[in-house]
């Protein structure tokens, strides 16, 4: 069933209430610019094409999708990920190593830090768009907030 067939949507509201906070995610989570912006975009098409009529907090729903597609471009085995860009926006070096440091855990582990500490959303929101338990997240905060804290350490 087609978005466009339901409901009409404030398409330029709804993307530009939501297009930096997705970017954000897909950039912790991705680690590369360009892919975060494909993914955001991928996000964006296929509530175009795939999002129910009735649904309450498109938000939440693009942001479990884009966690889905950020996990599905991960997979992808031709994927590797490099240093930061020199593009990237940093006001400075003590930012960038706290950045390089974030892209040193594992995806699984940026993606909870970025949705706990920079989206906000709760561990049980976070096991919904993830797809799994809230204990598993909480496990994946804890064992993120160790690593984070060995490296920060270890600097």
């Amino acid at each position: 069933m087609s978005r466009t067939s339901n409901r009409p949507v404030d398409w330029e509201a709804l993307v530009t209430e939501n297009e930096t906070r997705l970017y954000r995610a897909a950039l912790a989570i991705l680690g590369h610019p360009q892919e975060a912006e494909d993914a955001v975009q991928d996000a964006f098409i296929r509530y175009l094409e795939k999002a129910p009529a009735d649904l309450e907090n498109p938000g939440a729903w693009l942001t479990r999708v884009l966690v889905n597609g950020c996990k599905s471009r991960l997979r992808l085995g031709w994927r590797r990920v490099g240093p930061l860009p020199d593009t990237l926006p940093t006001p400075g070096p003590e930012e960038r190593e706290e950045l390089e440091e974030l892209f040193a855990l594992p995806p699984e582990d940026r993606a909870v830090i970025h949705l706990h500490y920079y989206e906000g959303y709760s561990t049980d929101e976070i096991a919904r768009m993830l797809g799994c338990r809230p204990g598993t997240v909480r496990s994946r905060l804890s064992r993120a907030r160790d690593r984070l804290r060995k490296l920060i350490e270890a600097n």
